[in-house]
């Protein structure tokens, strides 16, 4: 298996909205994130992921990006971000920048120009078909935030699509200039300095010619067998690599919804020469009473299955990214562990001893070392998000779901539950801004916030500390080969980690009930690494309390 720095790394993802206000606008921004790096580097982190910082009318917080290369005023200047790249690089941090090229704002100067007429020399760049009459769509495909997937433009009298909002149109990459434009970008951001891309929805760039309605999905067609995985996507992707990825040393995620272990293998195999690591969604994405929307649990047995599987199929043969959640989901304490006061930050530090251990390339969603939590929203005025505020007009206010049968889904699934502001110390507004902030401040940041949990050695920061502080000792935490023990447990997620001489035992309890374990005869006398919890360690059967986590370690003579 090949040996590489992306692979060794820890990521942090920031959402600059959210993260440190530096002007006292009420809104999170560059010279904010810059102030706070000291604190990313005493964690020790290797990369920051930066969502979106591009010029946006911010229909969708920043992902309808109207300029490349220019930075959203709110955030600050273009002289911002290149001081924040300075300010981290010599720290040894490196930037990631949020690629987001399937769709543009439809303020971009290129849909400004596209919709202008059909012979247009922008037109091709977007996606316009006729439509079927009567007042039709070309097709009954839904948007992801709701509604239908096209919108009607009376300038052309056609309609262009728009997988997301409205205001986010689809960019047509089977037009050479379009992919042309895109490179010449992403060119311009390396040569600045820049270590790496994530990219935004990349699995969805390339869509079929045909378009045909999709099997109904609720008041909508799925789009998504013709919009997925499309017919020249590693054509694209290859060109991508070629043109650019290839010639600097940096790291690249994709956002792939609908990828399989296989087709991971394609996107991000060790020699297809497309990028780095897939994010998979088939665990978050998992459930869902009323499409994305639910308030069950995941079955633990279903959470090893799909974690397992990525973990011994990609093995040696692609690479795998490790979250637990992010801008777009809840939050991990809250989804997958247990956010009551009592067993918040021990099943905080037990997800983060689950997530760590695992072969991958972890990544951390800003305040998940603190175990923050999902916010107690009262009413739908409360949210922010666009898909959140859609999905609720479109399944209670005109759907077929009262209030009280919809409510405990969207309060557990809503994006806006990632976005509410860092907690930074017990202060007004969380210590986040002197000014109004840009939305609601979860009221549990005078319990958990950075100020205290920095000052304090038990704190869930300090057990993320160290658990980046192994990683970086210990390379079968990197390299090391998986296997799961205990398959058929709903109580306790146990595996090991093998590398050469090195083994570790892997134990996560992932109840409020005390169970027992059984440890293997071979990791008799091992030591342990970190827990979570007080216990021995030199016993067969050993008895565990809620959420207990432990790693041992072994290392056998050649």
């Amino acid at each position: 298996m090949k040996k590489t720095w992306w692979k060794e790394a820890v990521v942090y993802q920031i959402y600059p909205r959210s993260f440190m206000d530096g002007n006292g606008d009420g809104i999170g921004d560059l010279p904010g994130i810059t102030d706070r790096l000291d604190y990313l580097k005493y964690l020790g982190i290797d990369v920051i992921w930066l969502s979106p910082v591009y010029k946006s009318p911010n229909d969708d917080n920043g992902y309808d990006i109207s300029d490349y290369q220019a930075i959203m005023d709110e955030f600050g200047t273009m002289e911002d971000f290149d001081a924040l790249l300075n300010a981290a690089h010599e720290r040894g941090i490196k930037i990631v920048m949020d690629l987001v090229v399937n769709h543009t704002s439809d303020e971009h100067k290129w849909f400004v120009e596209s919709r202008k007429s059909t012979d247009n020399p922008y037109r091709d760049y977007y996606i316009w078909r006729e439509g079927k009459g009567g007042g039709l769509p070309p097709n009954n495909w839904g948007s992801s935030f709701g509604g239908s997937a096209w919108e009607y433009d009376e300038e052309t009298s056609m309609y262009y699509l728009h997988l997301f909002s409205r205001k986010q149109p689809d960019l047509n990459w089977d037009n050479p200039a379009v992919r042309d434009a895109v490179f010449a970008m992403m060119t311009w951001w390396c040569e600045k300095g820049i270590d790496g891309f994530r990219m935004d929805v990349i699995s969805m760039i390339s869509k079929t010619k045909e378009m045909p309605d999709g099997a109904l999905n609720g008041l909508y067609g799925n789009g998504d067998p013709y919009c997925v995985n499309g017919p020249h996507i590693h054509d694209y992707l290859r060109e991508m690599n070629e043109k650019v990825l290839s010639r600097y040393d940096i790291m690249t995620v994709g956002e792939t919804p609908c990828v399989t272990p296989e087709l991971a293998k394609q996107y991000a195999g060790e020699d297809t020469h497309e990028l780095n690591m897939v994010f998979q969604f088939e665990l978050v994405d998992a459930g869902g009473k009323y499409g994305k929307w639910t308030d069950e649990k995941i079955p633990l047995t279903l959470l090893k299955k799909i974690l397992s599987r990525w973990q011994t199929e990609l093995y040696g043969k692609a690479w795998n990214s490790l979250f637990w959640d992010n801008h777009d989901q809840p939050r991990a304490v809250s989804r997958f562990g247990d956010d009551r006061p009592a067993y918040r930050d021990v099943s905080a530090k037990m997800l983060a001893t689950c997530l760590h251990m695992l072969q991958g390339t972890p990544y951390i969603y800003q305040g998940e070392e603190l175990g923050m939590t999902n916010y107690p929203f009262k009413s739908p005025e409360d949210f922010r998000d666009i898909e959140s505020v859609n999905a609720y007009k479109e399944w209670c206010t005109d759907g077929r779901l009262s209030h009280e049968q919809f409510w405990p889904c969207i309060i557990a699934k809503s994006r806006d539950n990632a976005r509410t502001p860092m907690q930074w110390e017990d202060a007004p507004h969380a210590g986040f801004t002197t000014g109004d902030p840009w939305i609601a401040v979860n009221p549990n940041y005078k319990e958990i916030n950075a100020k205290a949990e920095t000052a304090d050695e038990t704190s869930v920061f300090h057990y993320y500390k160290k658990l980046i502080q192994l990683r970086k000792k210990y390379p079968v935490v990197v390299y090391g080969t998986y296997q799961l023990l205990l398959e058929d447990s709903e109580e306790l997620y146990v595996y090991t980690r093998t590398l050469d001489q090195e083994e570790l035992l892997v134990v996560c309890s992932f109840t409020d009930q005390e169970t027992e374990v059984t440890i293997p005869a071979v990791f008799a006398g091992a030591s342990c690494l970190i827990a979570n919890r007080e216990n021995t360690y030199d016993q067969e059967t050993m008895r565990l309390q809620p959420y207990e986590a432990f790693v041992l370690y072994r290392k056998t003579e050649e």
